[in-house]
């Protein structure tokens, strides 16, 4: 399979997507196209044949390593990035948290506020309703004394 530089650059956005650089896509068709070699060459082409393949073989390895270390490399970087969004978040939700908890502070200030005055309030309607009882009596007893006042003339 021979792969042309044009073919290359060409390549659909969808296989970059996977996180590949062009350049790890450029390895992975230089180890296809290397592992297509070897098929033609057999072990029994002679020395030749031999050290092609193990200088294959450990080109493959090199590359392997090399593509292994690039992905673990993107690996340390995306669980870093994902680490550093975590810790924003939660400096986020902690500022939140402790906006919610002033907030509550406030509300709960403000209803003990109200709770008094409303307690003062029942309090006092307690002594206007006792001191108009009181008034309703001295007016009926004046009531009554003006009425016995006229029967007595």
């Amino acid at each position: 399979m021979v792969v042309h530089e044009e073919e290359a650059v060409q390549l659909p956005c969808t296989v970059l997507e996977t996180g590949l650089t062009p350049a790890d896509i450029q390895e992975l068709l230089s180890l296809m196209q290397s592992g297509n070699e070897e098929d033609e060459t057999s072990p029994s082409s002679g020395s030749q044949g031999s050290s092609r393949e193990v200088y294959s073989n450990d080109e493959r390895k090199r590359r392997r390593m090399q593509l292994n270390r690039e992905s673990a490399r993107r690996s340390r970087w995306r669980r870093k990035r994902h680490l550093e969004n975590l810790n924003t978040q939660a400096n986020s939700f902690s500022i939140e948290n402790q906006q919610l908890k002033n907030r509550l502070g406030l509300a709960m200030h403000q209803l003990r506020l109200v709770w008094l005055e409303n307690e003062r309030l029942r309090t006092e309607s307690v002594a206007l309703l006792a001191r108009l009882s009181d008034l309703y009596l001295i007016l009926g007893s004046m009531n009554s004394q003006k009425a016995l006042s006229h029967i007595n003339y």
